[in-house]
């Protein structure tokens, strides 16, 4: 963030760096959004000037693993998990159980 332009960064550095990533997976890079970073060692190890804000770092690259989204179950488990075929199955929830106002939309058309 450039504190010269701004000093609230609200949740814009978020949704570019979605877009940044949903980018690199378009072309074949796999990528991690990081924001427990040691901001001050990468300040210094990096050079970056006062005035800039390190925000969230990107790790992007080529994959090293498959990973495929399951279904969350009944139980609700969200822990991650790799077969023995080192897949990484990575379990999400409907869109249903995440958007609140789904909810309202159903219970309406009943």
């Amino acid at each position: 963030g450039d504190g010269n332009i701004s000093k609230d960064f609200g949740v814009d550095h978020g949704i570019a760096a979605q877009s940044i990533l949903l980018g690199a997976r378009e072309k074949g890079l796999a990528g991690c959004m990081l924001g427990s970073i040691n901001r001050k060692d990468l300040r210094s190890r990096l050079e970056i000037p006062a005035h800039l804000r390190v925000l969230l770092v990107l790790a992007i690259g080529q994959p090293r693993e498959k990973i495929v989204i399951e279904t969350v179950g009944p139980d609700g488990n969200i822990r991650y998990w790799r077969d023995d075929r080192a897949i990484h199955h990575v379990p999400k929830r409907s869109l249903p159980q995440i958007i609140i106002a789904s909810h309202a939309v159903e219970a309406q058309r009943e």
